[in-house]
């Protein structure tokens, strides 16, 4: 199929969880200057915004347009639509560079000289991605459980890379990596909203094209809606897996 992210890109401004801000005030504090940003695979531009807020100058990279298109704007900041790994930059301009939910998606023989390059020398880089829902068992049982089994085929090896915690080894990451704070996202959602962000999965996408699974799929959110009334609201965390360093030289 098409790329996932580029379909329905609005439901990623609309249903996607908000990173925490202790997670941004800690690579403020960690960077070098707080001049300029590069946002990397930016999405709905979520973080790019949020780095607007504490650096002079942030752009937002993606190679969906219609992402770029859903973006949330700022004075400060600007969008182009690039690929991670060959971007127009100059060398050593950014501060910093964040990926947020999207690393394990990269070509990392091409992308880590790109990051290297256009990070100016001592500069920060920090991506991050989300771990599994937790918090809730009723909704494990009934809801999380049976629509992980109907995804399990669907998913891209890549998103493995992700849940094994980015590992150094699996995405040859070139820099000193620091040990970084536990981080997490905490949501508090109704089953419609729950839902709604399960929607936006890249393994939901594929899943759906494929008539069986799609009947299945929305059985199981049909009960859901069921079981609980919608004012009903499910107290849930969205741990967070980092990998952080500074771009120095061996």
């Amino acid at each position: 199929m098409e790329n996932p992210f580029s379909i329905r890109s609005r439901d990623y401004a609309a249903y996607r969880p908000v990173y925490p801000t202790e997670l941004y005030e800690w690579i403020v504090a960690a960077a070098p200057a707080a001049g300029a940003a590069w946002d990397c695979a930016t999405g709905n531009g979520q973080c790019a915004k949020a780095l607007a807020d504490r650096f002079g100058t942030v752009v937002g990279t993606d190679v969906s347009a219609e992402q770029i298109g859903a973006a949330q704007t700022k004075r400060n900041l600007k969008y182009l639509v690039s690929p991670a790994e060959k971007t127009p930059f100059s060398s050593n301009t950014f501060d910093v560079v964040t990926v947020a939910q999207a690393l394990h998606w990269f070509d990392y023989e091409q992308f880590w000289p790109e990051v290297s390059r256009v990070l100016k020398p001592g500069g920060f880089f920090c991506a991050w991605a989300y771990n599994w829902l937790e918090g809730d068992p009723a909704l494990d049982t009934y809801l999380m459980e049976p629509f992980l089994d109907i995804l399990k085929p669907f998913w891209s090896e890549k998103n493995a890379i992700a849940w094994r915690g980015y590992q150094n080894e699996e995405i040859g990451f070139p820099f000193k990596r620091l040990k970084t704070p536990e981080f997490s996202i905490a949501l508090s959602l109704t089953i419609g909203q729950t839902i709604n962000y399960l929607q936006t999965w890249s393994a939901y996408k594929r899943a759906i094209c494929a008539p069986h699974h799609a009947d299945n799929i929305k059985t199981l959110f049909d009960e859901a809606c069921k079981r609980w009334p919608n004012d009903h609201l499910f107290q849930l965390t969205h741990p967070l897996v980092l990998v952080a360093g500074y771009n120095l030289e061996p």
